[in-house]
């Protein structure tokens, strides 16, 4: 389980409390490890807001998926970024699990606010499809058949009321007038768009001899690598905004709007940001930064994971290691396969 408090969603949930400052939707905490085993009590969780706690309340039985979510979504970020200067490095000992990295409004937090907001409605979805919990299930609302020879069967996964409950729960927190709830509502409504943009068809044949007389089909959702892999040339791509003020009845009102007025303008499906990113290459408490040195790089590569650009510059080192690997394997019938164990040498290259 996670804790999350951005002002996005990793801190709106079960698990969820980030830091005070606008990324306070994130926060995630170890106590939460066990959320999916252990009688939640919703009360106990820290850094929710009335309108979450009150979700809680009413929704205790899919808190553990929205945990689940949570945690979905913090390790596809650590796979995308796994070979970049800031690889989405956690912090055991707090409730702020990315420390002060999420607290500027960067490229970084918005697509923290996305995954985990995807990972969650992605997460509740797959739950509701596998029948753990009474209060949903599969989505009945596709009427006729799906095609010549086709009908409908299986479960198809209801990804609108996971994106709902991923909206309700995460959304909570954003609710002020300022811009960095206006960047964290369109990042996280991002990353659950992107769970219904890739929902498709699955289909099973029917029939004697192997034939397929009949297909049954059912709506599914895609694998979370997918969702991740997206999200992450969304990041790359993100539009930078600058903030606008506005006096309206109930008081100033931040909004957003794209800073290049020659690029085109960023619709609901991209990720945008306001603040520029530090450069990750020296450790730095206030920005959370934890620099590069001793990270392992690619010597071959002229990617941003080379040693080149990994090593901001400093250079690295190289030492050789040797690793106990499987080898030589035989094939027996019938059935099964025979390894032999091998010492092989491999050069390690980290940064200085």
């Amino acid at each position: 389980a996670v804790a999350v408090g951005l002002p996005l969603f990793v801190s709106g949930f079960p698990t969820l409390t980030l830091s005070s400052v606008p990324c306070r939707s994130l926060a995630l905490g170890q106590q939460y490890s066990s959320l999916g085993s252990q009688p939640i009590l919703c009360g106990s969780i820290p850094g929710l807001v009335p309108k979450q706690l009150r979700f809680c309340r009413n929704y205790i039985e899919i808190m553990p998926s929205v945990a689940e979510g949570v945690k979905l979504g913090i390790q596809e970020c650590q796979h995308q970024f796994r070979g970049r200067r800031w690889n989405c490095t956690t912090i055991d000992d707090s409730l702020a699990i990315f420390g002060p990295v999420l607290d500027k409004a960067t490229r970084e937090s918005a697509f923290v606010h996305a995954i985990a907001s995807a990972g969650v409605a992605f997460a509740v979805t797959r739950s509701c499809a596998e029948g753990t919990s009474t209060i949903c299930g599969c989505d009945s609302h596709h009427k006729g058949p799906p095609g010549d020879g086709w009908k409908w069967g299986g479960c198809s996964e209801d990804a609108d009321f996971g994106v709902l409950v991923s909206r309700e729960f995460a959304d909570a927190r954003e609710n002020r007038p300022d811009a960095r709830s206006a960047m964290n509502r369109h990042n996280n409504e991002a990353g659950r768009t992107t769970i219904l943009d890739h929902m498709h068809l699955k289909c099973k044949c029917h029939g004697l001899s192997g034939s397929c007389e009949v297909k049954t089909c059912w709506w599914a959702q895609p694998d979370f690598r997918a969702i991740g892999d997206y999200l992450k040339d969304k990041y790359d791509s993100a539009s930078e905004m600058v903030v606008e003020k506005h006096r309206e009845s109930r008081g100033w009102v931040e909004t957003l709007r794209a800073k290049y007025a020659l690029f085109k303008p960023p619709t609901e499906r991209d990720l945008v940001y306001y603040e520029n990113s530090p450069n990750f290459c020296e450790p730095n408490p206030e920005t959370g930064s934890f620099g590069t040195r001793d990270r392992t790089c690619n010597v071959t590569s002229h990617g941003i994971d080379g040693c080149d650009l990994l090593c901001c510059g400093r250079g690295h080192n190289t030492r050789t290691e040797k690793r106990k690997e499987k080898c030589h394997c035989i094939f027996h019938w019938c059935c099964y396969v025979s390894c032999q164990e091998c010492i092989r040498v491999y050069d390690v290259h980290t940064c200085k």
